[in-house]
């Protein structure tokens, strides 16, 4: 295949400065370079296959939406927000011309914060903005929290789409409740003029819809609640025979149990891909939508949860199914992109976690991304007509010219003897041997890493830490025997293989004991944080980025939503936090303690940050809290990033002893 940079090196002005690109090595460039956020995000190719969409992040909170002709090479930013309150999220395409844009902002309403999100229509050239959204007014009896969703983008030959709107009943004379439909349905949407046209009604506790991929609605999902939109965790699903208006029951789910959970629809086959539980693990089936609702089974790993489907194409079109080993596996159902897949691995040597991240309406132009765990990405555009493929760009373009550290999988035993997986990052040239290590749990807990390039851990490795990441017990993707009761309930043996991944370092060698620390973001941070409750003594230092320090104070902070029972029991009873909330125990720290927060998290509210920092003061232990203003739970901001990553280094050093590399 011919490969020819093109066309997009300006676009690296739009997210980050490349002058730090060369000789430069120091702790500052070191972290503005890893800090920078992702050139490309949501990456979407016109219908015709002619124009590329994407969002660029800009300075500080700042994205940007940027069209790129392909034939010409010129791009043209069209849209931009500074992210206060409103950033742009994805933009895709409704036309030829015409892109649909989701926008996500986080306001106080009632003395609340809420997030909220905003859809726009727009031309090509930035022009002719039109918002999306049910509008409401003083009559209505409620705020339009979302604006909706894209269920079908449709032909992509005039601008519109299926989509999923949110209704709000209105007051009509102070007496009378007009009638306006309340819920989540669908209608036919102009994104040219914002005209919409019923095509579902809405319905109460409907909370997503599913089309065939050519413009019907044949799924709907609700989730289970009870008075005063209390939701109960379950959830249920209906669907429809074709040319049936009727609902028909597809499953129920309750909280965490078994039951089909639908991903996609395939109309042509007529056939739902659903998760279900087999052997405590997530299989994928096929499931008849012509009444039988026969079943047949895809695929089930004997070790891990198959994740997902791969859908292509403005139909959606299921060409085949993920799930995570070592790292991400795809097995491909379409023969033509399994040889296209199997074209690229040749073409690609050294990138082997591929995906196709959007096609033209007719399949034939494909923007390709291609990573792998010491390559930060590349995104290409492939044209199966010619057999030709060019490269759009890096997706760190900041990184370009840095040697990354090998990343090995590995496992480790617990105390108890359970083999855990885990990924290993070695400095760049490293013997392995007593090197300052970190522990590195992930976020979640009900998530997992996956193998791919970590820019967090890459950053450390590039200082001269080896890291290890665990997937500890309470991680999703290995079935329910390892999920456990999730890292809360549970947190014993999720905080203990934790810490055994520390000790696993020693062990082999591969850490100094004196210069072993901890770095957390979110429930990693919890996790940092609380590991000094089993064992105060095993890390010298604690990061903790926007952690969860009191089980009672994050429940408190749901309270007043509709998910605030589903949120209890999901953290446990009074006890549970007693026993599990860093907060309660900061007596016992040993380890010095740097913590970073956004203060318009939503995730995880800055009030947990602040009190666990004066409570260590008040102990008389060393604390240090950062918070970022306007920043949410992700700290998406290029500047703020860089600057957790050069504090958390400096830290580091200083508590470890460690010389700059």
């Amino acid at each position: 295949m011919n490969r020819v940079k093109w066309g997009v090196a300006s676009a690296a002005a739009l997210a980050v400065s490349t002058a730090s690109i060369g000789a430069d090595r120091s702790p500052e460039a070191v972290a503005a370079a890893f800090g920078a956020r992702p050139l490309i995000q949501s990456g979407s190719l016109s219908p015709d296959g002619t124009h590329i969409a994407f969002i660029a992040p800009g300075e500080g909170k700042t994205s940007t939406a940027v069209v790129v002709d392909v034939l010409k090479g010129e791009q043209t930013a069209i849209m931009s927000s500074d992210g206060s309150p409103l950033k742009i999220q994805s933009c895709g395409w409704s036309g030829a011309a015409r892109l649909l844009c989701s926008l996500y902002g986080i306001t106080v309403f009632d003395a609340q914060r809420l997030s909220y999100t905003r859809l726009l229509g727009v031309d090509a050239d930035g022009s002719h903005q039109v918002t999306l959204g049910r509008r409401t007014n003083d009559r209505s009896l409620g705020i339009n929290q979302y604006d909706g969703a894209v269920v079908d983008w449709l032909s992509g030959t005039d601008g519109i789409v299926l989509m999923a709107r949110n209704f709000v009943p209105e007051n009509n004379t102070g007496r009378l409740v007009q009638a306006s439909g309340n819920g989540l349905g669908v209608e036919r949407v102009d994104t040219k003029t914002g005209i919409g046209h019923v095509v579902e009604a809405p319905q109460i506790n409907a909370s997503a819809y599913y089309s065939d991929g050519a413009g019907v609605v044949r799924m709907v999902q609700f989730e289970g609640g009870r008075d005063a939109g209390v939701l109960t965790g379950s959830t249920s699903y209906s669907y429809r025979t074709p040319g049936s208006r009727a609902w028909t029951p597809f499953s129920r789910v309750a909280a965490d149990g078994p039951g089909l959970r639908p991903l996609a629809i395939d109309g042509a086959a007529n056939v739902a891909y659903a998760l279900d539980k087999k052997d405590g693990k997530e299989a994928l089936y096929r499931v008849a939508l012509d009444g039988t609702m026969t079943s047949e089974l895809v695929y089930a790993d004997p070790k891990v949860d198959v994740d997902s489907v791969v859908a292509v194409g403005r139909r959606g079109r299921v060409i085949g199914f993920t799930y995570v080993t070592d790292q991400r596996n795809v097995v491909y159902f379409d023969p033509d992109y399994q040889k296209l897949a199997a074209q690229l691995s040749k073409a690609l040597p050294n990138l082997p976690l591929v995906d196709f991240s959007d096609t033209s309406a007719d399949e034939q132009k494909v923007i390709v991304h291609a990573e792998s765990p010491t390559d930060p990405g590349h995104f290409y555009l492939l044209d199966r007509t010619t057999h030709k493929m060019v490269e759009i760009t890096a997706e760190r373009p900041a990184l370009n010219g840095y040697t990354f550290g090998k990343v090995k999988a590995i496992s480790y035993p617990a105390a108890d003897g359970t083999s855990i997986p885990a990924y290993l990052t070695l400095p760049p040239g490293s013997d392995g041997k007593n090197l300052p290590a970190l522990v590195m749990p992930h976020g979640g807990p009900a998530s997992r890493d996956s193998g791919g390039f970590d820019y967090l851990a890459q950053f450390f490795a590039q200082r001269g830490f080896a890291v290890i990441q665990p997937e500890f017990r309470g991680s999703t993707g290995y079935g329910d025997a390892f999920y456990n009761k999730n890292g809360f309930h549970s947190w014993r043996t999720a905080i203990g293989d934790v810490t055994d991944a520390g000790r696993w370092l020693i062990k082999q060698g591969i850490a100094d004991p004196s210069k072993l620390a901890i770095f957390g973001w979110s429930y990693g941070g919890y996790a940092a944080l609380q590991s000094n409750v089993l064992d105060p003594h095993l890390f010298k230092a604690v990061v903790a980025v926007a952690p969860v320090t009191d089980l009672d104070m994050l429940k408190a902070e749901w309270r007043g939503f509709t998910n605030y029972e589903v949120v209890q029991r999901q953290v446990g009873d009074e006890q549970t936090a007693i026993d599990a909330s860093p907060l309660r125990h900061v007596a016992g720290f040993e380890a010095p303690v740097l913590m970073f927060h956004g203060d318009n998290d939503l995730n995880v509210g800055i009030g947990e940050s602040r009190a666990m920092d004066a409570a260590l003061r008040r102990a008389g232990k060393q604390s240090r809290l950062v918070v970022y203003p306007a920043l949410d739970h992700y700290l998406e901001d290029n500047t703020a990033r860089a600057d957790m990553l050069a504090q958390s280094d400096a830290f580091l050093r200083a508590q470890l002893k460690i010389a700059q590399p």
